[in-house]
């Protein structure tokens, strides 16, 4: 009987290792997406800078971008004012913190997001019409 009971309270500490184990694989697996899809999204919006575009760097330095090239990865900023002097500075793309640019969505992503919002919508309009009937 002893054996019985040590038996189940080993074979309870394995599972209780076997949960956490698989609780612990999940979280990696959902963060290395979330991850994923934040990289994804960031060379979105760097693939999307054209010359026209308000950028600030991760060195604080504002300005508008004239020049792109996609081959070395670079762009050119154009700071400063007419009265004070503009200065022309060249920046790897990944010193972009912020950007006014707008990565282009694709047709697919552009009809999921369509279809999702009248989604919303209609079953936003079917709660209203059910709140009226009450």
């Amino acid at each position: 009987m002893l054996f019985n009971l040590l038996l189940s309270e080993a074979a309870q500490s394995w599972i209780m290792i076997g949960v956490l184990l698989a609780i612990i694989v999940a979280f990696m697996v959902l963060n290395r997406r979330s991850q994923k899809k934040r990289q994804e999204d960031t060379m979105k919006m760097l693939d999307a800078i054209q010359p026209g575009n308000k950028v600030k760097t991760i060195g604080g330095i504002c300005g508008i971008v004239v020049e792109v090239c996609p081959e070395d990865n670079t762009f050119v900023l154009e700071t400063g004012t007419e009265a004070s002097g503009k200065s022309y500075i060249k920046f790897d793309k990944q010193a972009v913190y912020q950007t006014d640019a707008v990565a282009k969505k694709t047709e697919e992503a552009a009809k999921e997001e369509a279809a999702t919002i009248e989604e919303a919508a209609k079953e936003e309009a079917a709660t209203i019409e059910e709140a009226k009937e009450e």
